[in-house]
């Protein structure tokens, strides 16, 4: 039988002072929060509040999807998933994996998702990476800590208003399509839904791997380093993860070299500059 979901969004007194003041036309953020631990459920909690945010708290793993699709009918907002790796049914891995390649729930597939785990060993928070996480925060953390990650991902994001998991139209200019004319194809960008096109063939990519190409196409004549990459994609640079780079352009080339194939041949669309990284081929 699946959990009821707690939501707890009162709202603290007005002495309570953020972190940082978030604007008043902003949306409030919405958190879903996956955490089997009351205590520290608690905690953050009351760090989120103090913030202004709601909260939803789950404690097991099964009733993810069904929130997501119900607060997605709901047309509610969602600003970010904060997912515990230890669940007592299931691994918080696997069930990222499964947010991000599900078709039920719109754009909260590319929602921003934060583990929290008690696994400190590089392996471990390397796997949380490749497997569509943005970020990692290992127990025991501060709350404060993790709010600044979060924020700092909605920064990179540029996200002003909050995934409803819809797709509908919007005449903010940082939500309208970006194209790019390069000698390996155009691209396109669509910002509202966090989708990026080749050669109008929707790419199937991570939230890392979206960032990582994006990165590329706003750079086309830069060679970027391992170290360059992994700090344009998160603010908070392990450079020991460093080589995790080369997995996700891996990943990236194996999409893009079955699509190009049949009409460019062998020819890379990214290149490695031995020594110093990778690039994309300018126009």
């Amino acid at each position: 039988m699946m959990n009821p979901v707690m939501t707890d969004s009162t709202t603290m007194p007005l002495t309570t002072t953020p972190l940082t003041t978030m604007p008043l036309t902003a949306p409030q953020p919405h958190i879903l929060l996956v955490e089997d631990d009351p205590a520290i459920a608690t905690s953050l909690k009351v760090t989120f509040k103090r913030e202004g945010w709601q909260v939803t708290w789950l404690d097991n793993a099964s009733s993810v999807l069904p929130t997501l699709q119900a607060i997605q009918k709901s047309n509610d907002t969602l600003s970010g998933i904060i997912l515990d790796v230890g669940l007592p049914d299931g691994d918080g891995l696997s069930l990222c994996q499964h947010i991000r390649h599900s078709e039920d729930i719109g754009t909260f597939q590319q929602l921003p998702i934060v583990f929290l785990t008690a696994r400190s060993d590089e392996v471990d928070r390397i796997l949380g990476l490749e497997m569509g996480g943005d970020d990692y925060c290992a127990k025991p953390f501060s709350p404060r800590e993790l709010v600044a990650r979060l924020k700092a991902i909605w920064r990179r994001e540029q996200l002003k208003v909050p995934s409803t998991g819809n797709t509908e139209a919007s005449m903010d200019p940082d939500t309208q399509p970006q194209t790019y004319a390069l000698s390996s194809g155009n691209w396109r960008y669509e910002p509202l839904t966090y989708s990026l096109y080749w050669n109008d063939v929707k790419l199937e990519l991570s939230n890392t791997e979206r960032k990582l190409l994006l990165a590329l196409l706003k750079n086309p004549d830069r060679v970027f380093s391992r170290e360059q990459l992994l700090g344009a994609i998160s603010d908070y640079p392990d450079h020991r993860l460093a080589r995790t780079i080369d997995s996700h352009i891996k990943s990236i080339r194996k999409q893009l070299t079955a699509l190009a194939q049949p009409v460019q041949g062998d020819s890379e669309i990214i290149y490695t500059h031995r020594g110093i990284g990778y690039g994309l081929y300018p126009a």
